[in-house]
């Protein structure tokens, strides 16, 4: 089997929470500082959203490939994630939990249950989640399945 590699480079500078920094990854790039909620400057995101972010990410592509390997109908998937750092502003703050929370859109109602087992399968098989399930909680929240038409979504 081969290794695959990714790449980001990095760019940080000012003391601290005080500081701002770019990431340039995918031909993309990313502001980003320590949220205002801790004493940062708020601008961009933050590390403890792109960790979010990279999780929510991976279980949506995760979650869609296994309705469409089950035949489960659904056009799109959709995912809010909310992280969590406890033990703030101690020495000893960190994430201790990622919940997402996914909408499958184009979706059966009636069939709910096979959702929702989806949806926990997809937790098991995210590669990201499982890569940091042994040190934060890494759940499934409600999982909605919506009969309407795909929300229009802008890319910025």
């Amino acid at each position: 089997m081969d290794d695959l590699t990714f790449e980001a480079d990095v760019h940080w500078e000012g003391l601290s929470r005080e500081g701002r920094g770019t990431v340039a990854t995918g031909g993309q790039r990313l502001a980003y500082s320590a949220p205002g909620s801790m004493g940062g400057r708020g601008t961009g995101s933050s590390p403890e959203e792109l960790l979010v972010s990279a999780v929510a990410s991976c279980y949506s592509g995760t979650l869609f490939h296994l309705l469409a390997r089950d035949g489960l109908p659904g056009a799109e998937v959709l995912v809010h994630a909310v992280g969590v750092v406890s033990g703030y502003p101690s020495r000893d703050a960190h994430v201790s939990r990622i919940v997402v929370h996914p909408t499958i859109v184009g979706g059966d109602s009636t069939r709910q249950s096979d959702y929702q087992r989806c949806a926990r399968t997809a937790r098991e098989h995210c590669f990201i989640g499982r890569a940091l399930r042994d040190s934060i909680t890494y759940a499934v929240g409600d999982v909605t399945v919506s009969t309407g038409r795909p929300a229009a979504t802008a890319v910025a």
